[in-house]
């Protein structure tokens, strides 16, 4: 089981902080408490409200949002809460039980046309995964439920899951005007009804652990690095929008060469060629001088 982390958010509001999580803790579900006696099912909660300064606990799928009485400041305890929320949840501790009255928050989904005619982004308004995942075969989605279930749609390609959405990469035996409104329902309904998306192990499965990108992260040598820093600030928010991901792969310092991996609706895209050689080409030759020529993608 890959160990919980937690990471510290500001909000809008100086009372309130969130608690962000690296992985989810209920099923697409939210929970608001007010008191300890309304948290009765959820000793997590209730373990929150024991601390004096704790006015109102919020549980969502990754995160724990609590509001504060104005004895403290969040400067002054948020690093010990947080402390305590990281202890309880890698106990396997439970956090909410399945009795508890569950705030329901209405699944929205709508679907994205992408530059790929053959894919279309279909964007929720919930918080999906926590990390980016592609399926290209029903063997391979063996850690996602919901890519498993897509892929008994006979025209379903591959499935491309990133934080909010869900990109279908379909064959040529449909056409999207026939089934978007179907393949939208079918996952809209899958959310709702507090499905598992991916398994609470696909990380470890799949070495996407942040234990495990660190690592990979931390092995590579200076220029790697470098690129793939800019790929992350510069190119993936704008690949992302267009329901696809780019990958570094590698570097090779006596070829001047980089390899990525296009992921999404920027694999087999019509398009992806020229964003390759006259985006991420000629930023990356720009931003590196003398150490990138050529930028190479192993698929798409």
């Amino acid at each position: 089981m890959n160990p919980y982390t937690v990471s510290i958010q500001e909000t809008s509001n100086n009372t309130i902080i969130k608690f962000e999580l690296n992985q989810f803790i209920t099923k697409h579900q939210s929970f608001e408490f007010n008191n300890i006696d309304e948290a009765k099912n959820s000793p997590l909660a209730q373990q929150l409200f024991y601390l004096p300064f704790v006015k109102k606990v919020y549980i969502s799928s990754n995160f724990i949002a609590i509001e504060r009485f104005n004895i403290v400041e969040w400067s002054d305890v948020q690093e010990e809460v947080a402390e305590q929320i990281t202890e309880y949840l890698n106990s396997g501790a439970v956090v909410v039980t399945d009795t508890t009255s569950v705030k329901k928050i209405p699944v929205t989904v709508y679907a994205e046309s992408t530059p790929n005619p053959a894919v279309i982004k279909f964007v929720a308004n919930k918080k999906l995964v926590t990390a980016t995942y592609e399926f290209t075969s029903i063997d391979e989605a063996k850690v996602s439920p919901l890519a498993t279930e897509l892929f008994h749609f006979p025209f379903v390609k591959s499935v491309f899951m990133e934080e909010n959405y869900i990109s279908v990469t379909k064959y040529d035996m449909a056409e999207w005007e026939t089934i978007t409104m179907e393949v939208r329902e079918f996952i809209r309904s899958f959310i709702e009804n507090g499905k598992e998306i991916v398994n609470s192990n696909a990380q470890d499965v799949l070495n996407k652990s942040s234990d495990k990108l660190d690592e990979a992260y931390e092995s590579r040598d200076d220029t790697s690095k470098e690129i793939i820093n800019i790929l992350e600030e510069y190119i993936k928010p704008a690949v992302a929008s267009d329901g696809g991901n780019i990958q570094f792969e590698s570097y090779n310092p006596d070829t001047k060469t980089v390899k990525v991996i296009l992921q999404g609706a920027c694999s087999g895209c019509p398009s992806s060629t020229f964003t390759l050689k006259n985006g991420i080409e000629n930023m990356l030759k720009e931003m590196l001088k003398g150490r990138v020529e050529t930028v190479e993608a192993l698929n798409g």
